[in-house]
């Protein structure tokens, strides 16, 4: 069969490198892609929100599956369009997608329903948000209604910082109009875990358990990025905590977007904090998680196509099957990021971080210029490594990550240290 990969970053790399591992797949293309998948399909320069060029190119080139990596497409509707020309396509319609596309949306879907979240007001009003702000008092949460390529959320530590962030998005407009609405919201304090699963609209099977590391800084500090880094399982989540996530949060939310006539279909991701009250949702997001895929799909020993498959048809796989190893990912950044950083620095090394036991680099912002490969993106490769824990998997990629060199290079020195800290109690 053939597959079209839609997105260009290090999770759609690690979902095409996962995909050609399949034996049903003769063909891999991906939208627009990057050096690193060209090693492995066809790279195809169409724009990921480009949905009525991608569904011609899928018509044209007799595409059986499509699966979309990042979250634009998904909500401006590539799901209806390729569906209403009878083309498989794996991720949510329009209306389900919403659950990420609107942060609005989606706080009241969990509250009709139940979720355990953080209280919060929606303001279409920077005045009245600014008011709101200086009576509820600091630490405070400002969100962006709408896509903000995961900078929209500002953790305000002081009242200054929330007033800032308003301005920023609701009068500067830095994320277009993105920043139309805003959610303020209590902040929670505890430690933050990925939960994600495959759903099919009724049925649901978890994936591996993982935690991200937002923060651009060593020890949780600086602005939020995109993620600089994961690791899979995650022991912030256990067997019991599983058990809670799946009754309080999966079941009731995938219950209410079907009840509300917007089955949802594909990867739901639930974005937790695990609080001393308990666990409260941060976030949907309706893909695989950026890093988390790369950490999550190095352990995942089921055949993708066939899970992906199984949703479009309505018959979800009975069980996934995974390794035993711990899987973890170092995100390289160019210096800057996530603010304005320079591209077009020289990469070398990566042929010899490969070399090493286990390890798998994938691309994210990367483009060749004169036969070099440079930096094209904030940020730049994604390092995965294995273990047979966290100590040794931390290990084995922190021996890859200096082998690899670019002017700037940025990276996370301590992704992991949370389950270190866990396994020694």
């Amino acid at each position: 069969m053939k597959v079209l990969v839609v997105g260009s970053g290090g999770r759609e790399h690690a979902i095409v490198w996962k995909v050609a591992q399949s034996p049903y797949v003769e063909k891999i293309y991906c939208a627009p892609g990057n050096p690193g998948i060209g090693q492995l399909a066809e790279c195809v320069d169409i724009k990921p929100t480009d949905i009525k060029k991608l569904a011609d190119f899928a018509e044209e080139k007799g595409v059986n599956l499509t699966i979309v990596g990042p979250e634009a497409p998904l909500v401006e509707g590539i799901v209806d369009e390729f569906e209403k020309r009878g083309l498989r396509i794996f991720g949510p319609s329009k209306d389900a997608a919403r659950l990420e596309g609107s942060k609005v949306f989606s706080k009241e879907m969990m509250k009709k329903w139940g979720v355990p979240t953080a209280d919060f007001k929606v303001f279409d009003n920077p005045e009245e948000a600014k008011a709101y702000i200086k009576e509820k008092g600091a630490p405070i949460v400002v969100k962006a209604d709408g896509l903000a390529a995961g900078k929209g959320v500002t953790v305000a530590k002081t009242v200054e910082e929330a007033l800032e962030a308003v301005d920023r998005i609701m009068v500067e407009k830095v994320f277009g109009d993105a920043g139309n609405r805003v959610v303020i919201e209590d902040c929670l304090e505890g430690e933050e875990a990925s939960y994600l699963v495959v759903t099919d609209g009724e049925n649901f099977i978890p994936l591996a358990t993982a935690q991200d590391h937002k923060a651009v800084f060593d020890g949780d500090r600086g602005p939020n990025t995109g993620g600089m880094g994961a690791y899979s399982p995650a022991p912030v989540l256990s067997e019991e905590m599983e058990k809670e996530v799946q009754e309080k949060v999966i079941k009731p939310i995938l219950k209410g977007m079907k009840e509300e006539g917007y089955p949802f279909k594909g990867i739901l991701y639930a974005g937790l904090m695990i609080t001393k009250d308990g666990i409260k949702v941060l976030e949907f997001n309706v893909r695989f998680g950026d890093p988390e895929a790369q950490a999550i799909l190095r352990r995942l020993k089921t055949d993708l196509v066939e899970v992906c498959t199984s949703v479009i048809n309505g018959k979800l796989v009975e069980k996934l099957e995974w390794i035993p190893e711990t899987s973890i990912c170092v995100v390289l950044a160019s210096k800057g990021y996530p603010g304005k950083y320079e591209k077009g620095k020289e990469i070398t090394g990566i042929e010899e971080a490969e070399k090493l036991d286990s390890v798998v680099v994938f691309h994210a912002g990367t483009a060749v210029k004169d036969g070099k490969l440079v930096t094209n993106g904030g940020r730049v490769l994604n390092v995965t490594a294995l273990g047979k824990d966290i100590v040794e998997a931390r290990e084995n990629v922190y021996k890859a990550v200096e082998k690899i060199h670019f002017d700037g290079m940025h990276y996370r020195k301590d992704i992991g240290e949370k389950a270190l800290k866990r396994i020694s109690q």
